[in-house]
């Protein structure tokens, strides 16, 4: 076991990371700088953290977990899909894992995590679970005939999630939770009327220490976050404390520990609404990499092991950072930095080592500076230079 003294407490230095995606990779330079031990347990060869990748197999499987939680000191992730019945064995044999699952629970189960949201007071869509489309059609009568529904479980990016105006339309996931031996039910929530969609990016290390970065705006295509800009133009005053009270809250209120992303919506009524949760370094918070004093994957290493965190602050007055979607469709995004590097010499470019497919995360392009527009240009050239 790699541990060193502080204030005469051990202090654990080998992070385990089960996921071997972009989050996973991204963890890797924060942890060589740091000069800790991180190891990956991927699901299959060739993913995007390879490099930090000591173990091939199924997260889903116990022995695998187990073997590969004995090798490292505090166990964190790259996705919240763990089964908890592998999380909470893991707790049982005095493994640290964080966030522990008592708080990935929430991040699961979006009807555990509406209703523990709602337990806190905090503001959510009015929602329901339903499990009929009975049920459903009595929630649409109730909110205009339109809502949103959402499987309470697997979703990501987009998927598990309908805009319906009809009961009938979500049959097929009635027909599959009845057909599931465990059953459930759907989420429904209102169809929220939003100006924007906003992220509070947040940090919080087991000893209770919470440090925040600037609030975000961020934009959806499909489903998918496409665009991140930081800070949320307009977001100095009442918004940003109010975001961050939320985000506090929510820390605080679920027992997260590591980075949390609260997902919200803003308004047309000038409220905050919290959407989703992501218990892990988020794709609201890549901007930080190069926009901040101190980036959410550093961050995230500092909080699961309980180390002081740093500070939040941003390098540049604007920081926009844009995804890579699909790549090129011959050839590889690093045949194009000879020509992108040239037009755009302020862009940073973060290569996820992927091969190119349609629609697929492959990368992400962060420009920062004074003037908002100018920035925005730069990362969108750049990132539209690097997919077709």
């Amino acid at each position: 076991m790699n541990v060193c003294e502080e204030n005469g407490e051990h202090m654990a230095l080998t992070v385990g990371v089960i996921g071997g995606g972009q989050l996973a990779r991204m963890m890797i330079p924060a942890a060589v700088a740091l000069g800790i031990d991180l190891r990956v347990l991927a699901e299959q060869e060739r993913m995007s953290a390879e490099l930090a990748a000591t173990a091939v197999g199924d997260y889903r499987d116990l022995d695998t977990v187990l073997a590969f939680a004995e090798t490292v000191d505090v166990i964190t992730f790259d996705h919240e899909h763990v089964p908890q019945e592998i999380l909470r064995e893991l707790v049982r044999r005095g493994i640290e894992v964080h966030p522990g699952p008592d708080a990935l629970l929430y991040a699961q189960d979006k009807l555990l995590m509406r209703a523990r949201l709602t337990e806190l007071g905090l503001p959510v869509p009015d929602w329901a679970a339903v499990e009929n489309a009975e049920q459903l059609g009595a929630f649409l009568a109730a909110h205009g005939g339109r809502a949103v529904v959402k499987t309470a479980r697997g979703g990501y990016d987009g998927k598990g999630v309908r805009v319906v105006s009809h009961e009938r339309e979500a049959d097929d996931w009635f027909t599959a939770l009845a057909e599931d031996a465990n059953g459930g039910a759907l989420l429904v929530e209102e169809l929220v009327e939003f100006r924007r969609e906003l992220a509070q990016v947040v940090a919080r290390r087991p000893s209770g220490e919470i440090a925040l970065w600037p609030v975000v705006e961020t934009v959806q295509r499909g489903g998918v976050c496409a665009e991140v800009t930081a800070p949320a133009p307009g977001s100095v005053g009442r918004l940003s404390d109010v975001a961050a009270d939320i985000a506090i809250a929510v820390a605080e209120g679920i027992g997260v520990t590591g980075v949390l992303a609260v997902e919200l919506f803003e308004t047309t009524d000038d409220r905050l609404l919290v959407n989703e949760l992501a218990m892990r370094p988020h794709n609201s918070g890549h901007w930080s990499i190069d926009g901040s004093t101190t980036s959410q994957f550093e961050q995230h290493l500092r909080a699961v092991l309980d180390l002081p965190l740093g500070a939040t602050g941003t390098r540049d007055t604007w920081s926009v950072m844009v995804n890579v979607f699909g790549g090129p469709a011959e050839g590889t995004m690093g045949d194009r930095y000879s020509v992108a590097m040239v037009e755009h010499p302020l862009a940073k470019v973060h290569n996820y080592g992927k091969a190119s497919r349609p629609g697929r995360k492959v990368g992400h392009v962060t420009v920062g500076g004074d003037d908002l527009d100018d920035v925005m240009y730069h990362a969108r050239a750049t990132a539209a230079f690097l997919q077709d």
